[in-house]
């Protein structure tokens, strides 16, 4: 996206509270280039990669296999009211297939994201209720990493879970009611129903093939420690 002010950053990635941005950006810029900051992600996924992997699965037919599968389902991926999607289509394809996947990935995990934020607004669900909500569920982050990494307060918080609970979302105990629960699975539906183009080009034998593969080298990545303990969860 280029060397983008804090209010485009913020209404991108929804749910970082804007002090927490405003704090870093856009005097990031004056130390690093958007340019040199891809140029170290890049770096750091490879490096990452090779430590949860290995050299062999890198090296493997089957990382090859996947990466072509990633793409070819990226091909139907659309830009319309989708930014940071169409932020990564617009970079090149590595050469390397653990990178060209982590590319694919990456594309395909906008895409679905970009979507899923319009389904958050349509919902009625401000940054916070959204995070709470979704804690609440037991299979997004855990509240001490949202916290931690969005910037939101304590009290923040706390006022999102006295408002969720007004419109009957939440118990008083903080878990999702019978609305609560039907809510964010409504959330979910509509946000794959947004997002199903790339996997109806896929075809069906393509995604059962692709998620075959993904779940390998997910278990690998977890099996090597790639999350930390007690990341996800209601904490």
């Amino acid at each position: 996206m280029g060397a983008v002010g804090p209010g485009t950053v913020t209404a991108t990635f929804y749910n970082f509270r804007h002090g927490l941005v405003a704090r870093h950006v856009p005097a990031v810029w004056e130390k690093a280039s958007p340019g040199t900051v891809l140029a170290a992600r890049a770096r750091a996924v490879d490096a990452t990669l090779r430590r949860l992997l290995g050299e062999e699965t890198l090296a493997s037919k089957e990382m090859a296999e996947a990466a072509e599968l990633a793409l070819r389902a990226a091909e139907a991926c659309t830009r319309t009211a989708r930014p940071l999607y169409a932020a990564h289509a617009d970079l090149p394809v590595p050469d390397a297939p653990h990178l060209a996947l982590w590319h694919a990935a990456t594309l395909l995990r906008e895409h679905r994201g970009d979507g899923h934020l319009a389904v958050l607004l349509a919902a009625e669900l401000d940054p916070v209720e959204a995070l709470v909500s979704h804690t609440a569920t037991g299979k997004g982050m855990a509240p001490k990493w949202a916290l931690g990494t969005r910037g939101w307060s304590r009290t923040d918080w706390e006022a999102a879970v006295e408002r969720l609970h007004g419109r009957g979302l939440l118990d008083a105990e903080g878990e999702l009611t019978p609305s609560g629960v039907a809510l964010r699975q409504e959330i979910e539906a509509r946000t794959d129903q947004l997002d199903r183009a790339p996997y109806e080009h896929l075809g069906a034998a393509g995604v059962e093939r692709l998620t075959e593969l993904a779940k390998g080298l997910l278990m690998t990545a977890l099996a090597a420690g790639a999350f930390p303990e007690g990341m996800t969860g209601k904490g």
